[in-house]
């Protein structure tokens, strides 16, 4: 999977189309991630001794098809390749050509 967490994203297929946000977590086995105010869902949550329960609002996974990394440098999408540099590899944007940190 080519993004991280803390990646900024946006979001190019379903009912957000065109909202950015930060990716809070990945989920490389499933090719999902989730992304901060993005596939907001309401939740039934039952009452714990922490919590009082209810309906709560949670930010659901999207599919990694459906988000594309936007450049730090330029601010527009890009599409990330590799490359190895001082013997690791790194992730490079292809619209910059810069080192993604």
């Amino acid at each position: 999977m080519r993004i991280k967490s803390g990646d900024k994203v946006k979001v190019i297929a379903g009912k957000d189309k065109g909202k950015e946000g930060t990716v809070l977590k990945t989920l490389p086995k499933e090719d999902k991630v989730v992304v901060e105010g993005i596939n907001i869902v309401k939740k039934h949550q039952k009452p714990t001794q922490l919590s009082t329960g209810g309906i709560v609002e949670v930010e659901a996974p999207l599919h990694a098809s459906n988000v594309q990394l936007v450049d730090p440098k330029t601010g527009e999408v890009t599409r990330v390749t590799y490359r190895v540099e001082d013997g690791k590899k790194v992730r490079v944007s292809t619209k910059s050509n810069e080192v993604i940190k």
